[in-house]
């Protein structure tokens, strides 16, 4: 297989995996082109399997969000990750962190560095195709999904200190009765304590724009 016919079956996928280049060439050449375009750096190997083009090849740069799903399946972005993605917290976020039912695991590509935290299967929801740059999709926790997965996974989450010491911001992005639900739902008295505490914040929020 030579890297042009390569480009051609790739297109315009921001990530691929190997099986998108097998039909009707041999798997031994597909492998070699791989590993011959990888070591020149015209590909990304992002695990086994999963490759990205890299510039000037790549039609469009691929999404951290985009790339983390294809890294582990099931699996959406989640916890503080998505909550940045809201501005609900005002840091950065260097690692794009996921969850998955299945089990924990990490990953250092040449875009970026990716974590992946297990959930049980009955709290695996709660989450959206969003549209994200360059019209790529993702599977990404809603806001209020996103900060119960981080409770539910942290000790002490669900502590006044520890909601604090988030900093959340924009909290009027929240549905706080969506929050709610999501908690009961669970069946989680700490996700429910968790989600008593965000509505305090945010009523005491809300209070602090009116005296503005």
């Amino acid at each position: 297989m030579e890297f042009k016919r390569l480009i051609e079956i790739v297109g315009d996928e921001p990530v691929f995996e190997t099986g998108l280049l097998l039909a009707g060439e041999d798997p031994a050449d597909v492998n070699l082109q791989l590993s011959r375009s990888t070591k020149a750096g015209r590909l990304y190997q992002l695990r086994r399997g999963l490759y990205a083009l890299a510039p000037p090849y790549q039609k469009m740069k691929p999404h951290p969000f985009v790339v983390a799903n294809a890294l582990r399946q099931p699996s959406y972005v989640s916890l503080q990750s998505a909550l940045a993605h809201y501005g609900l917290i005002p840091e950065a976020v260097q690692m794009v962190t996921s969850v998955t039912t299945k089990r924990r695991a990490g990953w250092d590509t040449p875009l970026g560095s990716y974590g992946f935290r297990h959930v049980k299967t009955d709290l695996f929801r709660g989450y959206l195709l969003l549209d994200l740059a360059g019209g790529q999709p993702a599977f990404v926790a809603t806001p209020e999904k996103a900060l119960l997965d981080l409770v539910y996974l942290t000790p002490g989450a669900d502590s006044w200190d520890y909601l604090r010491e988030l900093r959340l911001q924009s909290l009027d992005r929240l549905d706080l009765g969506a929050l709610e639900r999501e908690a009961d739902e669970a069946n989680s008295p700490k996700l429910q304590r968790a989600a008593a505490v965000v509505a305090e914040l945010a009523r005491a929020e809300a209070q602090e724009y009116e005296t503005l």
